[in-house]
């Protein structure tokens, strides 16, 4: 078990890589943001996703710019009384590693029992370094973490449900039992994890919003406009941190 909040390690469990069950929109435009403003009260919760040193500079999938989202990420958490972490996890030789298929690279495809899988480069594994959170992170009162990914058979993108989608995490229900019906996501990496967690939060029916500049994106191929295309048809609303309730 983790025990750090903040720039401490916490633990709980983690979710989806990439499942097919993905929402397109009529010209994958990317929508404009919202002008509708999330409400922070006990009914709301924010969601930090995967704010680990192996996404940020220097890290083994490192997302470009990633640390510049920490001090957004800290200034947004003192406002919320309800906040959760994500902590991708992944034992050594985990099935979505390109090193875990011989004649493979980072970033191609595989197809897995449970479908579609984007290759990655060895990262976030079990007591690492790199799957440390960023040492910046101050949330001090975060109260629990998923991690994901840890089953080396099956990635995890969301902070909900395993890429297999039938595994749930708990997480909805964790919310779901402290009255949560509106949902904050902010994180690494926009077209992914962020991604995923977010359509799973709007899937559970929580009002959910992702705030883009707190937020980078690795965009490979597309995939951050046809993200904020799919989780729009979802009903996720994009805005600025200046634009919380």
């Amino acid at each position: 078990m983790d025990k750090r909040f903040g720039t401490r390690h916490f633990a709980v469990d983690r979710r989806v890589l990439i499942a097919g069950a993905t929402v397109l929109t009529a010209a994958g435009a990317v929508p404009a943001r919202s002008q509708e403003r999330p409400m922070i009260d006990n009914a709301t919760a924010l969601i930090v996703v995967d704010v680990q040193n192996d996404f940020c500079p220097g890290g083994r999938l490192a997302v470009p710019k990633g640390d510049e989202i920490v001090s957004v990420v800290n200034a947004i958490a003192r406002r919320f009384q309800n906040v959760v972490f994500t902590q991708d996890w992944h034992p050594e030789g985990h099935s979505s590693f390109a090193s875990s298929h011989p004649g493979k690279k980072p970033f191609e495809m595989v197809q897995m029992p449970y479908g579609p899988q984007v290759l990655w480069p060895d990262h976030c594994t079990w007591d690492s370094a790199g799957a440390e959170f960023h040492e910046g992170l101050d949330v001090p009162h975060a109260q629990t973490i998923v991690r994901k990914g840890y089953r080396k058979e099956v990635d995890s993108y969301s902070g909900f449900m395993e890429a297999d989608r039938r595994t749930p995490t708990g997480l909805s229900g964790y919310l779901k039992e402290r009255g949560v019906t509106r949902a904050v996501v902010v994180g690494l990496a926009t077209d992914f994890c962020v991604n995923w967690t977010a359509q799973d939060a709007a899937r559970n029916g929580l009002q959910t919003f992702v705030v883009e500049d707190a937020c980078r994106a690795i965009d490979l191929n597309g995939s951050l406009d046809k993200a904020w295309a799919d989780m729009a048809a979802l009903g996720v609303k994009r805005i600025k941190a200046g634009e919380l309730g």
